[in-house]
């Protein structure tokens, strides 16, 4: 079965972290760029960060850089996002998508699979 399954999320208070993990099954992984979005309550979704195939190559938005890396182990079909000094504005449901291509702007367009979602909350 082709899928992404997301776990990691949690309610965390401001200033923590978290490492949000994102498994893929029924295809080949390191054959695809692989991204994180976010969507907030009320707000459109967002990407929040890409890597590439080789995890040689990475993008960031600029509200999160310097606070969350993304990285990939695909001996383990992992992706993962771990998020540092956490705020309330990332309050948010974080999705876990595969795309089509590598590209200095995360879009929605790109994706060809999403995962279900992992809920994170930031509150004290």
């Amino acid at each position: 079965q082709v899928q992404l399954v997301e776990s990691g999320g949690g309610l965390v208070q401001p200033g923590g972290s978290l490492r949000l993990s994102c498994t893929a099954s029924g295809f080949t992984f390191d054959d695809y760029t692989m991204g994180w979005f976010r969507q907030a309550p009320g707000k459109e979704r967002e990407g929040v960060s890409s890597i590439s195939q080789s995890g040689g190559a990475t993008t960031y938005v600029d509200s999160v850089e310097g606070r969350i890396t993304i990285s990939r182990d695909n001996a383990k079909n992992t992706l993962y996002l771990q998020i540092n000094s956490l705020k309330p504005d990332d309050t948010a449901i974080y999705y876990c998508a595969r795309l089509e291509r590598f590209f200095w702007r995360l879009l929605a367009n790109d994706v060809s699979l999403w995962g279900q979602g992992t809920q994170v909350t930031v509150s004290s």
